[in-house]
């Protein structure tokens, strides 16, 4: 059968191409959203990751390893928080745009997509530890887990490390693991 004549609507990029051409994207990976910062620096979602700009260019985050991000409007400023070990400081990236636009929304759509269960936790009182499992929102590769602490609790704390291995041990259950 021939053309029926239907034509396709494709969005536009949303980088400019030398930007694309630079990124190292996996095989099947989309571009879905970007945002320019004050400094001319492309950071680019994809639906596999978040691409950030930096000193020896595009750095790779996957969806799963970014715990949160929130908007800054007073300073222009997305704030992404990454996932850590159990007791180590979370990376944060804070990136100055003057709108984040679709990129802020495919970063909270997808980084919500990852996360399969999370856990609270008792530990003292009201306060205690989430537990959480994310996995790539396309069901690939291996679950990563992080903790959330409330104030006044620590690491090391032997009530909290007891806690936290509980908490895993329960939602590695829940899981099927």
């Amino acid at each position: 059968m021939g053309d029926t004549g239907r034509v396709r609507w494709r969005a536009p990029d949303p980088v400019p191409p030398d930007v694309r051409a630079r990124l190292a994207l996996g095989r099947g990976e989309r571009v879905l959203a970007a945002a320019q910062d004050s400094a001319g620096r492309w950071h680019v979602g994809t639906d596999l990751a978040l691409h950030l700009t930096g000193p020896d260019g595009f750095r790779r985050l996957p969806w799963q390893r970014i715990d949160r991000a929130r908007w800054d409007p007073d300073d222009h400023r997305l704030v992404v928080t990454e996932v850590a070990d159990f007791g180590q400081p979370q990376p944060r990236t804070s990136l100055a745009v003057e709108g984040p636009g679709r990129l802020l929304e495919l970063v909270r759509e997808r980084v919500t997509a990852s996360v399969l269960l999370a856990r609270n936790v008792p530990v003292e009182g009201t306060r205690g530890i989430k537990v959480v499992a994310r996995r790539a929102p396309d069901g690939s590769g291996p679950i990563d887990w992080s903790w959330w602490l409330d104030r006044g609790l620590e690491p090391d704390d032997p009530r909290v490390r007891e806690a936290a291995e509980r908490g895993l041990a329960e939602a590695r259950a829940e899981l099927g693991l």
